[in-house]
């Protein structure tokens, strides 16, 4: 479809018009005829000489190929462009973060993997993640993991394959062997500080009480609530276990209940499976289609008509001059015979 970007400036087409009516005749100032007796050839002839002037007359055909051209002009002042068809593409609508505890606690074997074998938390944890992260087609996600202090592992990115490559990676005691979950909260806030979607959400694992933070977990919770973000919280380990291995259900459900998501505790591996599965039917993808169709310019068409018009135009008109003042052949007469 041929759309136009400067509509208005179909305006000017009228400017020759206007100019032709006001503004005055170009004046060249000659004389018609120099003889010295002009007062007698006057007064001969009877004619009353006068100033004035002479308006030589345009031909039809060229004042038509001048306003040509000038349409022409206009149109590719106005930017022609030709609006290709709509293209769609989809985009992630929500940004999802992992917060995952990687204390020494996680190192505890009290997990069944998939074939019935006893493994650590972590171990476990990082098998059920992968699966959540392979139906996560359509959102961004970023991995934080904590322990004396949280760290970036991936940042929030549509390549879900590296979320679930660095997942691997993860082992026990990398980030220290206490918890700071309040930390790793605020940590999650400042990453969602540059992102532009409206769904946010935060999936925090961890398996043990809090005693490391400088900003305890409620009060970061306080933050992310007013920040529109959404936290719900996997307990992981035994709620019997004591020290610094014990489970504070009561902080994580405070966490969930302040920002409106879900608290879930996860005793074995079915159990940790069965919360992702909650997960995924609860924070369904929402995907943005984006529609727009690409506009292409155009203008060089009208500017190369107006070019090649008035060079045809041109190129006729020496024609025709060089035509019209070609001498006449003479033929050469041979004389009669006499008789």
């Amino acid at each position: 479809m041929l759309i136009f970007a400067h509509p208005w400036l179909a305006l000017l087409t009228p400017l020759p018009l206007a100019v032709w009516l006001l503004a005055p005749a170009r004046a060249d100032r000659r004389a018609g005829l120099r003889v010295p007796f002009f007062e007698r050839l006057a007064t001969i002839s009877g004619a009353r000489p006068h100033q004035g002037g002479v308006v030589a007359p345009r031909g039809w055909p060229r004042l038509a190929v001048l306003l040509a051209c000038w349409l022409l002009t206009v149109a590719a002042v106005m930017r022609p462009q030709w609006l290709e068809p709509p293209l769609h593409r989809d985009q992630p609508a929500r940004d999802m973060l992992l917060l995952v505890d990687l204390s020494g606690s996680m190192d505890a074997r009290d997990f069944v993997d998939a074939s019935g074998k006893t493994v650590d938390r972590l171990s476990a944890v990082r098998e059920v993640l992968d699966d959540f992260l392979s139906r996560r087609k359509g959102d961004r996600v970023g991995i934080v993991v904590f322990g004396d202090a949280p760290f970036t592992l991936v940042p929030f990115t549509a390549d879900l394959d590296l979320g679930r490559t660095l997942l691997k990676d993860m082992v026990v005691g990398m980030a220290g062997p206490r918890t700071a979950f309040g930390d790793a909260i605020g940590l999650g806030i400042r990453m969602f500080d540059k992102s532009t979607v409206q769904a946010k959400t935060i999936i925090a694992l961890t398996d043990g009480n809090d005693t490391a933070s400088k900003v305890p977990p409620a009060e970061a919770a306080g933050v992310a609530k007013d920040k529109g973000i959404v936290i719900h919280t996997v307990a992981i380990g035994d709620p019997t276990a004591v020290g610094e291995d014990k489970l504070d259900e009561q902080a994580l459900r405070d966490v969930a209940r302040i920002t409106g998501g879900g608290f879930y505790r996860a005793l074995d591996r079915a159990g940790l499976a069965q919360i992702y599965a909650r997960l995924d039917a609860l924070e369904t993808r929402k995907i943005d289609t984006v529609s727009f169709r690409p506009k292409r310019d155009i203008y060089w068409l009208p500017l190369a008509g107006a070019l090649a018009l008035s060079m045809l135009a041109q190129a006729l008109h020496l024609l025709r001059r060089r035509i019209g003042h070609r001498p006449a052949r003479l033929s050469s007469a041979l004389p009669a015979k006499a008789p």
